[in-house]
């Protein structure tokens, strides 16, 4: 338990301690969290009408982040997976930062869930007990379920890790358990998150059998882009990367992650033009949804189309994004990869966020449209919220770069070598 202790109290040591950078970095974050702060007490006091959220757009820019950060957590996977079940050694050096990164996510994940309720002590009606879950029925349970357990297994699998790492001590053999848990874990977070969508029938644009390979495709897209930026981050910006340094991030493996991130966007563009084919081509009442988002819906003399130039623009930077992923040439050209990578997470954030929650919505059963579009204070709120997650991901990463590369250790493991943390 002493040992425990120190390991707690090292960790918020590390966690606090850096440079002027680092301390600049933590300090904008947190100033963006207390500003949404203020604005979510603001709508707590007043209630979501500060929202453009209404009876016909019931969800809004709080759960179309919601949906996209489901996919970054699962996106994890995709190198867990490599690492863990295919010994893939490139990888094996970064495991501990994609299943960081889910946990960052997931705590937006839940941040946005808890905005997005109006009221704090709605959650309790998700609660056995306080409320009536009605599980195993709803699919808003099985939501609830699959991403708290997630959360606890990428707080479990990477903090015994780093303990273990700490003491300088190999792991037991009890956590292969949980880490090949967690793989078909991920998988399933999305999936459930899909099928909720996917199950409401009188919301043609979701219902339909393609939603959960669709979200899972442009998860694994968005979460190796996302590390790529990241790695080469902490390479320029820590040891990592340096001759010398403990723990490498080595070229080759933001290559290979480059290159799962390139077949995930040609399958999700394939799964996109499918959907727009099917929906399109019978032209049937259902291609309302549809039409509102790639060249507006017109009702009773009036155009609704705010959010075409989105849609078009992420669908344009997608491809942009699959054709520079797609050649060696400009793969393996950092420049060209960096582009790539930031199209690919901003085209899928906007394809599968405000583009795939809000035309569900338009127009409603009985015909009527509400076009919604998020109000100044949902936007800080949402700033706030990703500030938040950012700010844990920082502070994580700086506990797992100080123990498994900076060699701080416990003093009774100092001289001891780095076990396999694997």
């Amino acid at each position: 338990m002493r040992k425990f202790i120190d390991f707690v109290l090292t960790s918020v040591k590390l966690a606090l301690t850096g440079s002027r950078k680092y301390y600049a970095w933590l300090a904008s974050l947190l100033i963006v969290v207390l500003f949404g702060a203020f604005t979510y007490y603001y709508q707590l006091k007043y209630g979501l009408i500060i929202t453009d959220i209404r009876d016909q757009v019931s969800w809004g820019s709080y759960i179309a982040n919601f949906t996209f950060l489901v996919g970054v957590a699962a996106a994890a996977v995709m190198i867990v997976l490599p690492a863990y079940l295919y010994n893939y050694k490139e990888f094996k050096h970064i495991t501990i930062f994609g299943e960081l990164m889910a946990v960052s996510a997931l705590v937006m994940v839940l941040t946005f869930v808890l905005v997005d309720l109006g009221r704090i002590d709605r959650v309790l009606h998700l609660m056995p007990v306080t409320g009536t879950p009605n599980w195993p029925q709803s699919m808003l349970t099985w939501d609830v379920i699959v991403l708290n357990g997630y959360l606890f297994l990428n707080i479990l699998i990477p903090g015994y890790l780093l303990y273990k790492a700490y003491l300088r001590e190999p792991p037991r053999k009890w956590i292969k358990i949980f880490i090949l848990i967690s793989i078909p874990w991920a998988i399933s977070i999305h999936t459930v998150t899909a099928f909720l969508y996917g199950g409401l029938a009188a919301r043609p644009f979701w219902n339909t059998a393609v939603m959960a390979p669709r979200f899972l495709a442009s998860a694994f897209t968005a979460g190796p882009a996302f590390i790529i930026i990241i790695l080469q981050i902490i390479r320029k910006y820590t040891c990592i990367g340096q001759p010398g340094c403990k723990l490498v991030v080595s070229d080759r493996a933001l290559f290979t992650l480059a290159h799962i991130a390139l077949i995930s966007m040609l399958v999700n563009l394939f799964f996109l033009g499918s959907e727009i084919y099917t929906v399109g081509y019978a032209a049937t009442s259902h291609i309302a949804p549809l039409k509102y988002l790639f060249f507006g819906l017109e009702h009773d003399g009036v155009l609704y189309n705010k959010l075409q130039p989105y849609m078009w623009v992420a669908i344009t930077i997608e491809i942009i994004a699959a054709l520079l992923l797609l050649f060696p040439k400009t793969r393996k050209n950092f420049k060209t990869l960096n582009i790539a990578c930031i199209f690919a997470f901003v085209g899928i954030w906007i394809e599968k966020g405000m583009g795939l929650v809000i035309p569900g919505f338009i127009p409603t059963p009985i015909g009527e449209i509400w076009e919604y579009y998020p109000t100044l204070m949902e936007i800080m709120i949402t700033l706030a919220v990703w500030a938040l997650g950012l700010l844990v991901y920082t502070l994580l990463l700086k506990i797992a770069i100080g123990i498994l590369a900076e060699d701080v250790v416990h003093p009774s493991a100092k001289g001891k070598e780095m076990p396999e943390h694997h």
